[in-house]
């Protein structure tokens, strides 16, 4: 029996991306159709009962923030959807935009009608410059075919949805950096509270959403809160898209259920297909840059929330970025903490000299030059970038390199004495051979 199930991603390599005519031969816009003869708590409720818990990498119950948003009386209310994937081993938003861009147009609409908002924003990564064409070319074709702009499928609603483009920055995926960015400001967090749920975009009540979540608003409108909770597990609602990267032999986006277990998803043969060449496997990274590292014995751990979470791992933005016997711990955390060198805003003192210290140690123990003092300091750096950096970038920088000393102490205790079990740290003079 397949473990794939594509409730959100069944168009994608099937319909022309921009056609209106394609969605919806394919079904497209039932949900809408179906929102315009609900009300907005009825719509809610149902957001609610399926679970849908913020896939973006927070997963903050999506009913619970629509909800308070609504109760909020200030108008107008915006929609905002963070199209800024820009975190290495994430890509599953890519295959919506760039594939089935009109169902996250839908999701867009519908929540538009539940807050009675006339426009909504899309930040989309700059590096995504074709999708952006491709998305543009989708909104203008659903104008033109009556379900966007005024007077949506005959009714008096009216919504607009502006593309905003991103400028490669990695921090401006946190929600309230995004925002300031849309306004034209430095991308950089703001601080919280006020909420952006009350003070967002223009400082006017804000909803913002990740575009998966956003993409199965249709499906849980259309079919029901009950019926999407019963794809996943009764604390994970519906589906993941999850990302397989690395030394997979299958790479690429798959969509599945919520309850499989990570083996299956790296060695099942309709997904990763297992190690290549062979190889055995060291260590999975999973969630992004800043998730957790898990290891071997953490495979037959199920693909949910909850039991992750009880393991010490997470779901994050759904990528999988799997590591064979041959790569070496403290090289990959190198590249790790590199890319947060380059990414911090730089507005706060732990993330931004934190980073740069983390990796300095890391390249003394890649070198042979690390001593016991290092490690002390290593643990310190870790302990004061998460507890006092200001936003989830510094607070999550060091999550990978907390884990990976967890279950592999014995190999940094290893470069402590120049050995590296990969053998790709010290010349071959260097580890006595």
């Amino acid at each position: 029996m397949s473990k794939i199930n594509k409730l959100i991603s069944s168009n994608c390599g099937v319909i022309r991306p921009d056609s209106v005519e394609d969605y919806v031969k394919a079904g497209g816009y039932e949900g809408l159709k179906k929102a315009f003869t609900m009300t907005p708590e009825e719509i809610i409720s149902e957001v609610k009962k399926a679970k849908l818990l913020g896939r973006g990498g927070a997963a903050y119950p999506a009913g619970s923030k629509w909800e308070q948003l609504l109760a909020i009386p200030e108008f107008p209310k915006y929609i905002v959807i963070n199209a800024d994937e820009g975190e290495p081993g994430t890509f599953k938003d890519k295959l919506l935009l760039s594939q089935d861009p009109l169902r996250v147009i839908e999701g867009m609409t519908i929540s538009g009608h539940v807050f009675s908002s006339h426009d909504g924003y899309i930040y989309i990564r700059g590096e995504y410059r074709a999708i952006q064409k491709v998305f543009q070319s989708a909104i203008d074709n659903a104008v033109k075919a009556g379900y966007l702009g005024t007077n949506i499928m005959g009714t008096d609603f009216e919504f607009n949805i502006h593309i905003m483009t991103g400028a490669g920055a990695y921090v401006c995926g946190e929600n309230s950096a995004l925002l300031n960015s849309i306004e034209g400001k430095a991308g950089r967090p703001r601080i919280k509270p006020p909420h952006l749920a009350e003070v967002g975009l223009f400082l006017m009540p804000t909803l913002v959403n990740n575009v998966e979540s956003i993409a199965n608003i249709p499906t849980i409108v259309l079919d029901g809160g009950d019926k999407y909770l019963s794809y996943g597990t009764k604390d994970s609602g519906g589906t993941k898209l999850i990302c397989l990267s690395g030394n997979a032999v299958n790479r690429g986006v798959y969509e599945i259920p919520f309850g499989v277990s990570l083996r299956d998803a790296i060695y099942d043969p309709e997904m990763g297909g297992g190690v290549p060449n062979g190889k055995k496997l060291k260590f999975f990274h999973l969630g992004g840059q800043s998730g957790p590292i898990g290891a071997e014995a953490q495979l037959d751990t199920m693909y949910c929330y909850k039991a992750l979470r009880n393991a010490g791992l997470s779901v994050g933005s759904g990528a999988i970025v799997v590591m064979d016997e041959d790569v070496c711990v403290i090289d990959y955390l190198k590249g790790v903490t590199e890319f947060f060198i380059h990414e911090s805003c730089g507005k706060c003192t732990p993330c931004r000299e934190g980073n740069k210290q983390i990796y300095a140690i890391l390249c003394k123990l890649s070198e042979g030059e690390a001593t016991k003092e290092d490690m002390a300091v290593l643990k310190r750096m870790i302990d004061t970038m998460t507890n006092t950096s200001f936003c989830g970038l510094g607070q999550s920088a060091a999550v990978a390199l907390n884990t990976c000393w967890k279950l592999f102490k014995a190999e940094f205790e290893d470069h402590l004495h120049k050995k590296c079990p990969a053998q790709v740290c010290f010349t071959e003079q260097e580890r006595g051979e």
